[in-house]
């Protein structure tokens, strides 16, 4: 399975090197998206099972088509190239677009409904959680101030004058100062976090013995998140360390391919600049 499919490029990898049976399954949100997919992988014909859904979805998606087990499951998590370089899904800062950020455009709510419609305090909540902006509180003050905001030039333009106006003395900052605030917005639209703790158990069930679990993250709160999963089950107890006795029944089911996440190297970095946050771990699934 690919559960983010993107336009195809990790899938068309998963084919080629499955061949010449191996199937697959891709799900995605992005209708645009697929259609992509779908052309870049029409020569693996029906060995490539295309499906417009949410990763949340995985196990219904697999009894929808009578598979018990899958050898491999993919999770490329966050914002994909080819969304960010449309302008006007959103996505991006860079063009002053819509403020959108839906991977869904059916989607329910947009990042335009959360900047005008939230109370400063919720909307302070979502920049310091997901965000992990250290000046919510200012940023979510002057948006509120600011208010109404349609597009993405408005928002960066408010969150640059929250943020470098109170950093007094240091000297800039490293990254573009309304990243966070959009990357908080982006998640909170689309339901990330709670969508990748949703599936991870999903997945494990999914799996073969000796299939593999593999999720790139491209920020700490995702990747914390896969971490924490692999680690408790790759363990044979949950017990507090002091309990003499085990009395969870907790069995381990994974084994980590690697402790630390694999990281893109500098030759990876210079052709793909995008790629340089990007953390992959990856668990296998073992008998009990």
């Amino acid at each position: 399975m690919d559960c983010t499919l993107g336009a195809g490029g990790h899938a068309w990898g998963l084919l080629d090197g499955s061949g010449p049976d191996g199937c697959l399954l891709g799900l995605d949100l992005d209708p645009q998206a697929l259609a992509l997919a779908r052309q870049k992988l029409a020569p693996f014909g029906e060995r490539a099972i295309l499906v417009q859904a949410s990763y949340q979805t995985l196990q219904h998606q697999l009894e929808k088509l009578g598979w018990s087990a899958v050898d491999g499951i993919l999770i490329d998590l966050g914002v994909s190239s080819m969304q960010l370089d449309t302008a006007e899904r959103g996505f991006s800062f860079l063009a002053d677009a819509p403020l959108d950020m839906r991977f869904d455009p059916a989607g329910p709510t947009s990042a335009e409904d959360l900047v005008n419609e939230l109370p400063e305090a919720e909307l302070a909540d979502i920049l310091f959680r997901y965000g992990e902006e250290r000046r919510a509180r200012q940023v979510a003050r002057a948006i509120v101030r600011a208010r109404p905001l349609h597009t993405t030039g408005q928002l960066a333009q408010v969150v640059a004058g929250a943020t470098i106006s109170g950093r007094g003395g240091e000297r800039g900052p490293r990254i573009h100062p309304a990243t966070r605030t959009f990357q908080a917005l982006r998640i909170a639209v689309n339901g990330e976090l709670d969508a990748l703790e949703a599936t991870l158990p999903q997945a494990l069930q999914a799996l073969a013995v000796g299939g593999r679990l593999a999720v790139i993250a491209f920020h700490s709160l995702e990747d914390r998140i896969v971490k924490q999963f692999m680690r408790r089950e790759a363990q044979d107890c949950l017990c507090p360390p002091r309990q003499p006795v085990c009395t969870c029944g907790h069995k381990a089911s994974l084994r980590e391919i690697s402790h630390r996440p694999i990281e893109p190297q500098a030759a990876e970095i210079e052709q793909n600049r995008r790629a340089r946050s990007a953390r992959l771990r990856v668990a296998e699934k073992i008998g009990g």
